[in-house]
Order: C-alpha cells, then sequence, then structure tokens
C-alpha cells in the first residue's frame, strides 16, 4: 500500500522527510500529550525516529503509520493507521493536532487503518493501546468495534497509577497480547 489512501476528510500518506515539521508541531503539543505527557516530543530527533519505524513497518508488514492531511486544504492534521507489532498483532494508532480535536477525524482515520490492516492480514488481531484516563481514545476504539480485553497497571509509566487498556477485535494469544504490551 504505497498510494494515497482517501477517507471522507482525510487523505492518508505515508511520511516523507518533508513532512517532519508537521508531525513535529503536532507530537510536540502539550494538548496532544495530556493523557500521557512524558512522551511529548520535545525534540525533532524523536519524531524522525518515530516517522522511520513507521517506514520499517511498512517495508515489514505493507502498512504502517500515515501523515493525516484534510483533503480539501491539504494541512496536516495528524497522523495514524496500523503498525505492525512482534509480528503478531497490528496496532492501531491516532494522533490529531489539538486545533482539531472532537471533531471525529480520529475515528475516521482508524477505521481506514483498520481497513488496510483487515485487507492485508485479516487472520491478525487489530488492537488499540491506550491508558485508561484517555477516555476519548477508548472512545475511538470502541467505535472501531474493539472490546476491552486486557487492563493492568501500566508498567513503565512514570506515574504508578496510571492504568493500561488493550482493546482488540477478537480474543488474543498470550503471544499476541504479549506483543501488545511489548
Amino acid at each position: 500500500m504505497t498510494d494515497d489512501t482517501f477517507t471522507d476528510r482525510l487523505r492518508l500518506s505515508r511520511a516523507v522527510p518533508s513532512d517532519l515539521d508537521a508531525v513535529f508541531a503536532i507530537q510536540s503539543d502539550p494538548r496532544v500529550w495530556t493523557h500521557y505527557p512524558s512522551l511529548r516530543h520535545t525534540d525533532p530527533a524523536q519524531s524522525v525516529e518515530m516517522m522511520q519505524r513507521w517506514e520499517r513497518s511498512w517495508a515489514q508488514a505493507g502498512l504502517g503509520s500515515w501523515v493525516a492531511r484534510l483533503r480539501d486544504t491539504d494541512e496536516v492534521v495528524g497522523n495514524g493507521g496500523c503498525t505492525l507489532l512482534g509480528g503478531e498483532v497490528w496496532n492501531i494508532g491516532y494522533r490529531i493536532a489539538g486545533d482539531h480535536h472532537g471533531r471525529g477525524l480520529a475515528t475516521e482515520l482508524a477505521r481506514a487503518g483498520v481497513e488496510a490492516a483487515r485487507m492485508i492480514a485479516p487472520d491478525r488481531p487489530v488492537i488499540a493501546y491506550l491508558v485508561e484516563h484517555n477516555r476519548a481514545s477508548a472512545r475511538v476504539a470502541e467505535k472501531l468495534g474493539l472490546d476491552l480485553v486486557h487492563r493492568a497497571p501500566d508498567a513503565g509509566n512514570p506515574d504508578p497509577s496510571v492504568i493500561r487498556l488493550v482493546y482488540a477485535d477478537r480474543a488474543l494469544a498470550p503471544a499476541q497480547l504479549e506483543a501488545a504490551l511489548q
């Protein structure tokens, strides 16, 4: 899947180096990281590393995260899609610019990712990996038809009170859950 993908309002494309400034602007915005502030990017090198992970997923699995642009203006408003975790599960991720929260763009982006993952490898589970207090992200997972399959303390989180949730489109085998939690 190398060509752009279109939804009603978005054009989704693989990241290219010229996307770095827009991706970093989103990833460094504190409004985007209210539920996990320690993951906010403070250096563009972090965004470069993330974009390289996306590209590795594209190369290994034929699918990864996209840069999301509004179809009518071409403004970069987010990133997301499905990336392969541990060779076991598709992880649906979505990050939308703070100025565009609450408009359903995360659901639209995530739905396109799930559809692409199911076309490429329908036998591989789709999961959403999120923290419990991020109710907006949980609502997106639920709108995608994913069910809660795991709830536990978030290992490695600087805030020991944070609970990690894993939603999935089916029951997960132990190796699949382990890949989801890596």
